[in-house]
């Protein structure tokens, strides 16, 4: 009969494309692992990889069977969280945050949650847009926090606040601090952002719709405030969530100008899987985020 055990493994190996780095990953020898996969192979009646030296691939097969194997998985720790997790907010709850909010948002959030419900053991992991889906997907995280929409007919979201973007500027600019100022007046050249593969540089190019001759900056900052360093001393402008303006924009030697209406921005909200029985407590917590940051629920809707 499978095993979650053999469909882990698998999952593993799909992953890390290596016996060794899938077989450290569940805590198990290489031999172990490899009996385990052979014996899955068996059950099914179907080869699902090819063994290669020094590397491993998946046959056909064995994507298919890899990918389905997530979902079985996944599954099953929401099955775990049902029995569980019968009080509000208590026990672990893994969530996941984009870095260009955890800074900001987190510290305002997690006092009020600590004190309202003391028995949830909050883990947190911060990192990129993508790689969060993927680990909701699978089942190793609860939620996240991100910018929405967020694409799949698997995961459901809440909107938690909208989050305009400022121009920061450096102090020396000519313009006034009460200035509005239009897309038009963004000089795209001296546009510093994020490296590639956080959402807020795809926001901030799909709000500036840059050429590609005239593509802005790539300095590989990997956080918010490498990039407001930056703007301080004279490199560049850049767009600056409101969120993050508290930490950010105290900096004298940088200006912080609003954009004229609509003001661009970002929806932030909360995602996590369809099949999970948590919904009431990610609720919760979208409740506790609002009163943290002091906005409504209608705020981000």
């Amino acid at each position: 009969m499978i095993t979650l055990r053999q469909l882990r493994y698998l999952s593993s190996l799909a992953r890390h494309r290596h016996f060794g780095r899938a077989a450290a990953e569940c805590a198990v020898t290489q031999p172990a692992l490899s009996m385990q996969v052979r014996e899955l192979e068996r059950e099914l009646g179907a080869e699902l990889v090819e063994r290669r030296p020094g590397e491993v691939a998946l046959t056909d097969t064995g994507l298919d069977v890899a990918q389905r194997a997530e979902q079985i998985l996944a599954a099953a720790r929401d099955l775990v969280d049902f029995a569980r997790h019968r009080d509000m907010l208590s026990g672990s709850l893994r969530l996941g945050i984009i870095p260009t909010l955890a800074p900001y948002v987190l510290p305002r959030v997690l006092p009020k949650l600590q004190a309202k419900y003391p028995r949830l053991r909050l883990e947190v992991r911060e990192t990129q847009t993508k790689i969060l889906l993927e680990e909701l997907a699978r089942g190793e995280l609860d939620a996240v926090m991100l910018a929405l929409p967020v694409e799949g007919a698997d995961v459901e979201t809440l909107a938690l606040f909208d989050d305009a973007f400022l121009l920061a500027v450096p102090a020396a600019d000519p313009r006034p601090a009460r200035t509005r100022v239009g897309v038009a007046e963004v000089d795209q050249k001296r546009l510093i952002l994020l490296e590639e593969g956080h959402c807020l540089r795809d926001q901030a190019l799909a709000f500036c719709a840059a050429p590609r001759r005239d593509a802005p900056a790539g300095l590989g900052a990997t956080s918010l405030a490498t990039v407001m360093q930056m703007v301080a001393n004279g490199y560049g402008v850049t767009l600056l969530p409101e969120v993050a303006v508290d930490a950010e924009g105290r900096d004298e030697r940088v200006k912080l100008l609003r954009f004229t209406a609509p003001e661009p921005g970002r929806s932030i909200g909360l995602a996590w899987r369809r099949t999970s029985p948590r919904r009431q407590d990610f609720e919760a917590l979208g409740k506790i985020v609002r009163e943290a940051l002091g906005v409504s629920a209608r705020a981000g809707k």
